[in-house]
């Protein structure tokens, strides 16, 4: 009995800073300082230095001439306006190193949104699956009705805890559901009147699996964004399917945070501590 309880109690104290370091705090502090340091690097390699160093000294004096000679119109108009092209001078500096930065890290962030950015469905909890059409449609309160238009087939984990609902105005079929089991299923959405069969994946449990809210039809760059899964074929009559998971929130003293709000803010942190570290010039 003792020599069980100090396996167990051995075995918790392994698993404890394993837990803290896979948990999604963790996991969002280390990437917003790798990113950070990446942003910084990237940025240092694809610009000129030196241009950079140059313009925001010439802003940084002609700054200093409106305080000085503010009194003389002349010079401040003249300072306004040299204030402005070393603006636009900079701007231009900066755009192509900054397009460098942003369009890698934004497709980052869009993988990582589909592991943090919603929690998967608790065993048990009710959860709904909705089906959006193309074109108006009936549902049945009936599954095996032969002139329902749209049904479901689900596996055994999951069942059904209501008929479904048919809302005309926004040509929506919902289900509610309820997973039994942790895991990933498939439900099959089938048009009885061609026999067309659609798969939508469900994750019942916890941790931390990739998850896709919606599969879509067409809409090129919202599934780039939104779906994780292949696009429905391109004439089916269903739009799209999807299903409401709860949003994953990271808790940070005591309050509540989407991650990609505390990914943005650290990164910056990390961004600017490491500009000064390497002496980038941004």
């Amino acid at each position: 009995m003792v020599d069980r309880a100090a396996a167990m109690i051995s075995a918790f104290n392994f698993a404890s800073p394993m837990i803290l370091l896979t948990s999604p705090l963790a996991i969002v502090i280390a990437l917003s300082v790798v990113v950070g340091l990446l942003m910084v690097v990237l940025f240092g390699y694809t610009s000129d230095q030196r241009a950079i160093g140059i313009a925001k000294d010439q802003l940084k004096a002609h700054l200093l001439a409106v305080r000085l000679y503010r009194d003389q119109i002349p010079v401040v108009m003249g300072s306004y306006g040299k204030i402005l092209r070393g603006t636009a001078r900079y701007l231009k500096l900066t755009f192509k190193p900054l397009l460098y930065v942003i369009i890698p890290i934004t497709l980052l962030v869009v993988q990582i949104d589909r592991y943090l950015g919603s929690a998967p469905i608790a065993p048990n909890a009710s959860f709904l699956l909705t089906v959006h059409l193309a074109h108006p449609a009936n549902a049945r309160t009936t599954a095996g009705d032969a002139d329902s238009q749209v049904t479901i087939e689900l596996p055994q984990e999951i069942t059904m805890s209501a008929p479904p609902v048919h809302v005309a105005v926004e040509n929506e079929i919902v289900w509610r559901l309820v997973g039994s089991k942790e895991g990933k299923y498939e439900v099959e959405v089938k048009m009885v009147a061609d026999g067309e069969s659609l798969e939508k994946t469900v994750s019942i449990g916890s941790g931390l699996p990739r998850i896709s809210t919606v599969r879509l039809r067409d809409h090129f760059w919202e599934r780039l964004f939104a779906s994780a899964e292949p696009s429905l074929p391109e004439n089916s009559p269903i739009e799209s399917i999807s299903i409401n998971y709860p949003d994953r929130s990271i808790d940070v003293a005591g309050y509540g945070m989407n991650w990609i709000w505390l990914f943005f803010i650290l990164s910056m942190v990390a961004g600017f501590i490491f500009k000064e570290l390497l002496g980038i010039q941004i």
